[in-house]
């Protein structure tokens, strides 16, 4: 049987016809625009606001996946929802490092939500950037799926010994090669002005601290984007799946942010569940890739994968919280006396 027989590396059919394409697009446009318009006013959020604009960010991908059952059928709505899981799964994890990142840079609580709305619409911009390589790369052979699978792998292994390691909560601000040159070449304020970039100070314009937040958040999506866009092109081969899955990812993570600010630090083994999740779906796309070589080499159907996620994000959940709850009872029995 010829190479790349079973594959779709050289003719990929999508959902997203040029209208659907620009109605998505057009409405990504509008809700970041009421989020740009939201946040012209710092202030602190309250747990009530973000709890809503939450379930509105959860609800939209939710309907939409429903359209595609409707009008395309059960395929792309389960690739839809699969993808949708996994990239949500990487940006709860993102998360952790942008939390780390405010706090470093010591961001007012005021401002929080303006330097994310900045780092998620350049997520938006290079997931763009990446997903149309993407493309290309699958068009032109069906090497892409063995690269794409090796990335996932590399990371997955990664990902799981810095988690051994424990260095997976380390954030160095100092060593960032963007802050450095910034700083290099641009005068940058002691102090925050509001919600300010850029200053005039001494007949100089300088940054503010929030603007090399800003650029801290942006250069960390760089990173975020190599592992994200093949993971979900692990899923689908459709550009508008994997354009919606991100976008719809995005868009709520500012909102989830502020939800889980207090519960982030008690996923403690979400990464171990993450790697799992990267390192399944690297495999996945390297069988595709073998099975269209060689007919007899099994591949994972995409019911299978959403099973496998999210069978993964439940028991890193319950390990998680099992984990909590013994470490919270370790003073309580350290406290108690071994004897008379």
């Amino acid at each position: 049987m010829p190479a790349g027989t079973h594959l779709h590396a050289l003719t990929i059919d999508s959902v997203g016809s040029p209208s659907l394409w620009a109605i998505s697009v057009a409405g990504l446009v509008v809700l970041l625009a009421l989020d740009l318009a939201l946040t012209r006013r710092p202030h602190d959020v309250r747990m009530r606001e973000a709890v809503l604009w939450s379930v509105f960010y959860l609800a939209l991908p939710v309907a939409f996946g429903a359209y595609l059952w409707w009008a395309y059928g059960t395929t792309p709505a389960v690739e839809f929802y699969t993808g949708f899981i996994v990239e949500k799964s990487l940006s709860v994890d993102n998360l952790f490092v942008f939390m780390l990142l405010l706090s470093a840079f010591a961001v007012p609580s005021a401002l929080a939500r303006q330097v994310l709305l900045y780092g998620i619409v350049g997520a938006l911009i290079l997931r763009a950037i990446f997903i149309a390589l993407g493309a290309a790369a699958l068009q032109s052979g069906t090497w892409a799926f063995v690269l794409f699978g090796a990335i996932l792998i590399v990371t997955a292994g990664k990902l799981l010994r810095d988690v051994l390691t424990g260095r997976e909560q380390e954030v160095d601000v100092s060593s960032m090669r963007s802050v450095r040159l910034l700083r290099r070449f641009v005068p940058v304020t002691g102090d925050y002005r509001g919600s300010r970039l850029i200053v005039r100070e001494k007949g100089r314009l300088a940054l503010t601290p929030l603007a090399l937040a800003a650029v801290a958040v942006f250069a960390t999506d760089i990173v975020f984007a190599v592992d994200s866009v093949p993971a979900v092109y692990g899923v689908t081969e459709d550009p508008f799946l994997v354009f919606a899955t991100n976008a719809f990812a995005l868009l709520g993570l500012r909102a989830l942010y502020f939800v889980l600010q207090g519960a982030l630090s008690k996923l403690r083994h979400l990464n171990h569940g993450l790697s799992v999740i990267l390192g399944f779906i690297g495999v996945k796309l390297i069988l595709h890739w073998a099975h269209g070589i060689w007919s007899w080499v099994p591949e994972i159907p995409t019911l299978m994968s959403l099973g496998v996620i999210v069978t993964v994000l439940v028991t890193v959940t319950m390990t998680s919280l099992y984990a909590n709850r013994r470490q919270e009872a370790v003073p309580e029995s350290a406290n108690e006396p071994i004897g008379d």
